[in-house]
């Protein structure tokens, strides 16, 4: 009870932007999470794209103003589902990331990345804006093999 009133009281300490930006990644996170359960990674991925398309269209290159901008999201997200109702994934908050990146003109790369560990296979999602890992802060990702190319052709690739 302590904890939750005491990140309610974070909340509020943020600037009304910085609140906005929170509620779109909770409302993004569980967009995403009922979007991959309904339809599928394939279909919610191109989903993502046709609903952010035409703000980045033009965009060819990342330009580093657009780093700070980038990491800023990413920590609304973090702090988001840090304190939503439902437990995500890897593969939900980068997903959501590269969404909300996208709704902002940034294209970032989304990364998945696979390992054996004692006979289970695991896999791993962030993502990667410049060679940046943007929501990774725990370096996980370095444990992992990520696939090459698009993640719209993995179910194609093999090693």
């Amino acid at each position: 009870m302590k904890a939750t009133m005491e990140a309610g009281r974070r909340f509020w300490r943020l600037k009304p932007v910085e609140r906005r930006m929170v509620l779109e990644a909770a409302a993004a996170l569980v967009a995403t999470w009922a979007g991959l359960r309904v339809v599928g990674f394939r279909r919610w991925n191109a989903a993502i794209e046709r609903f952010t398309s035409l703000r980045t269209k033009s965009v060819n290159q990342v330009d580093a103003s657009q780093i700070p901008i980038a990491s800023s999201v990413a920590m609304k997200l973090d702090l988001a589902a840090r304190h939503l109702f439902l437990h995500t994934n890897c593969l939900e908050r980068s997903l959501t990331l590269r969404w909300l990146l996208r709704r902002r003109g940034i294209v970032a790369d989304l990364r998945i990345g696979v390992r054996k560990e004692s006979e289970t296979f695991e896999a791993h999602a962030w993502i990667e804006l410049q060679g940046l890992v943007l929501n990774d802060p725990d370096e996980a990702h370095l444990h992992f093999a990520p696939f090459n190319g698009e993640t719209t052709m993995l179910e194609t690739q093999t090693r």
